[in-house]
């Protein structure tokens, strides 16, 4: 049986985008910033905070992932869609989901920087510092949250659960 218990609530969440929409609209007002989504978590996310932001913004998205349909990531990162937006002399900032431990998104900031944005910033609205193996500079943060795995807001367990309001706790196996 599968218990999911409430971390964040829906409406905290939606506090906090706000929170942070007025914070990056401000940094980024008359720059045209390109917004940068890892593909598939942070859709929901990168929709939210680019609506708040109210401000012209262009957006690409690429797919990395380090987990497939296990809980723990496997630390090798696969690609399977590529930026398609060229970034030399952009102002650009990264929009992830969660920051866990620190491999996959440290593997795409390094690669951008090869790039030559103008400016690179990282916005991710859930930190678990407590998996984390590398160093991540997080410039913009939304909540940290415990060792836990999490769903909810985009995120998911083998393409489950993405549909929930709110960022919760799965505590048993999925089934």
């Amino acid at each position: 049986m599968t218990e999911i218990e409430v971390l964040i609530s829906e409406h905290e969440i939606k506090e906090k985008v706000t929170e942070l929409a007025a914070i990056l609209k401000e940094e980024y007002q008359d720059k045209h910033p390109l917004l940068i989504g890892i593909l598939k978590g942070s859709f929901v996310f990168m929709a939210d905070l680019i609506r708040s932001m109210g401000i012209p913004v262009e957006i690409d998205f690429v797919q990395l992932s380090s987990y497939g349909a296990a809980r723990e990531s496997s630390g090798k990162i696969k690609v399977g869609h590529r930026l398609k937006t060229p970034i030399k002399g952009r102002e650009v900032l990264v929009v992830e989901d969660i920051v866990d431990t620190g491999l996959t998104i440290r593997f795409l900031l390094n690669y951008l920087k090869r790039k030559r944005p103008a400016s690179l910033k990282l916005c991710a609205l859930f930190d678990k510092p407590s998996r984390r193996v590398v160093d991540v500079p997080i410039d913009y943060l939304g909540f940290t949250i415990p060792d836990a795995f999490v769903v909810g807001y985009g995120l998911d367990w083998n393409e489950r659960f993405r549909y929930l309001r709110d960022l919760c706790i799965v505590s048993e196996e999925v089934k």
